[in-house]
């Protein structure tokens, strides 16, 4: 029997990495808004097993919260709908039954020890103090009759309540992060004890699934797809070719913001290897460059190179039209992290920064299709297997929309460009040497637009500065810095100022995400 559980949005940056967690554990997930209406909830009844409240930047008490309505809540709970509200959904189910919640003194942001009530079937499996991912600047101060505490911090006496009759269970802090080790137990248990899954669904039913809607959704029109030969847009090329056949026309845009040799290995993956029939290769480096010009602003930089990549997508429809007249898409390789970063999910969500092929103009002539838009970089790349894709592309490193221009901080020049290209290129070299690429989540270069002095032989040098950045993750949405040997990074330094003229020092960056981000813009 199909089995769904629904997480409610309340604008929260992890609510999709929610969906993400219960996904591993076999278990279909959708995600709709809070304002969504009754008639919506009732259709998907018979096979909804449980509710999770999201978190997110609202105060319950504020007169413009976001809220679930109280028809909804009632139905949930009259159908024994299981329900669990993390962070804010946890304050706001507090406040819908008529508890106290209030704004305190002490924040707690960061890992925090946490002591639980194991008589719990959420914590089933746990021990009784383990450590936890709290952010918040609220708390439930008080619950009404019925409802039990189940976990507690030094500065938040209510992390955790229950009220077992109703299935209606809240937890302050986050189990869907990496950060809370026993998360996924936690998880686990609410889906599989409290809601009673079985946990039959795989991301080949999700592969199928998407084959039928893009089908279903683009009937008889062509696709134009922007490639850029990653893992992302490679699996969505995949997928679509196999929706929609010879109808997929793949372009494939030279931005001139590309690592080294890139353009000439995407174009060989594409027509010798994967016998791509309608694949159009652009070389438009000169139009970005020029328009990249005297621009330093992240931001702008962004929203140059989305404007110019669909003004140069709608220039090539319409070559293509008198040939293929029916072409009225344009898919992209989107995946959900660009999503939730440029704010694309909630109207409630906190912007971080915009990503490309999210940051689209309000006249687009071509409507946009993206197959992988609520998919993970590992599910991406699970989908990536099960279509039998390369797994030289399948274990790519993932590269930013905007390429090096977020790499180069500051103003965008040719030069930069290719001294970056160069030391990123050894980076690349000196790791996949080194046997680690395979646990590491990127590695690449960035080109600080700062001199300082240097001495090569008896010569005094004044040249840029390369940092070079290699982080560790396994969704994109939290990130460590990688722990290299320092012979490796010795190494890695050596060749950069010894071979790359226009580099005379390497930094290496030792910053989690968060509070950073893994690209510099």
């Amino acid at each position: 029997m199909e089995e769904l559980i629904f997480i409610i949005d309340f604008g929260g940056q992890y609510c999709h990495l929610i969906s993400r967690r219960i996904r591993e554990l076999k278990v279909y997930t959708e995600i709709l808004p809070y304002d969504l209406n009754l008639e919506t909830l009732k259709k998907y009844i018979l096979k909804l097993k449980g509710i999770i409240l999201s978190g997110g930047p609202s105060s319950v008490y504020e007169k413009d919260a976001p809220r679930l309505s109280n028809e909804i809540f009632s139905y949930l709970i009259n159908n024994k709908i299981p329900i669990l509200g993390l962070c804010y959904g946890h304050q706001l189910i507090a406040n819908l039954v008529g508890g106290v919640v209030s704004s305190e003194q002490i924040k707690e942001f960061g890992k925090t020890k946490c002591k639980f009530k194991l008589e719990s079937e959420l914590f089933e499996g746990l021990k009784d103090s383990e450590i936890v991912w709290m952010s918040h600047g609220d708390q439930v101060k008080s619950l009404p009759e019925g409802y039990e505490i189940i976990a507690q911090t030094d500065s938040c006496m209510i992390a955790g309540y229950e009220n077992k009759n109703k299935k209606i269970y809240g937890l302050q802090f986050h189990p869907e992060v990496h950060h809370t080790p026993s998360g996924k137990k936690i998880l686990y248990n609410f889906l599989f004890k409290i809601c009673k899954c079985q946990g039959n669904w795989e991301i080949k039913d999700w592969l199928e699934k998407s084959i039928e809607e893009i089908k279903n959704q683009v009937k008889d029109d062509g696709v134009i797809l922007g490639l850029s030969g990653g893992v992302d847009s490679t699996v969505a090329a995949i997928i679509l070719r196999k929706a929609i056949g010879n109808k997929l026309h793949s372009i494939f845009i030279n931005n001139g913001l590309l690592r080294k040799n890139e353009p000439e290995e995407v174009i060989k993956t594409f027509k010798d290897e994967l016998n791509f029939e309608n694949f159009h290769f652009v070389n438009a480096e000169n139009i970005f460059l020029e328009r990249l010009k005297n621009i330093t602003d992240p931001e702008k930089k962004r929203e140059v190179i989305g404007y110019t990549f669909i003004e140069i997508f709608e220039r090539e429809v319409d070559k293509l039209k008198s040939k293929y007249p029916n072409i009225k898409w344009l898919a992209q390789g989107t995946i959900y992290p660009d999503r939730v970063e440029t704010k694309a999910t909630s109207t409630l969500s906190s912007k971080i920064k915009s990503h490309h092929n999210v940051t689209l103009p309000k006249n687009m002539k071509l409507k946009i299709i993206e197959p992988l838009k609520d998919l993970y970089k590992d599910e991406v790349r699970k989908i990536g297997l099960e279509l039998n894709i390369p797994k030289k592309i399948i274990e790519r490193q993932p590269f930013p929309g905007p390429g090096l221009a977020v790499r180069c901080i500051g103003e965008v020049k040719k030069e930069y460009l290719d001294i970056l290209r160069e030391a990123d290129y050894i980076i690349q070299k000196e790791i996949e040497s080194a046997g680690l690429q395979s646990r590491l989540w990127q590695y690449f270069g960035i080109f600080l637009p700062v001199k300082t002095v240097g001495v090569m032989g008896d010569f005094r040098t004044y040249e840029y500065i390369c940092v070079v950045r290699i982080v560790e993750s396994v969704d994109a949405m939290t990130a460590n810095f990688a722990r290299i040997d320092y012979e490796i990074l010795e190494k890695i330094s050596t060749r950069i100022i010894n071979e790359v003229r226009g580099f005379n020092r390497v930094l290496y960056d030792i910053s989690n995400k968060p509070p950073s981000t893994i690209e510099f813009e």
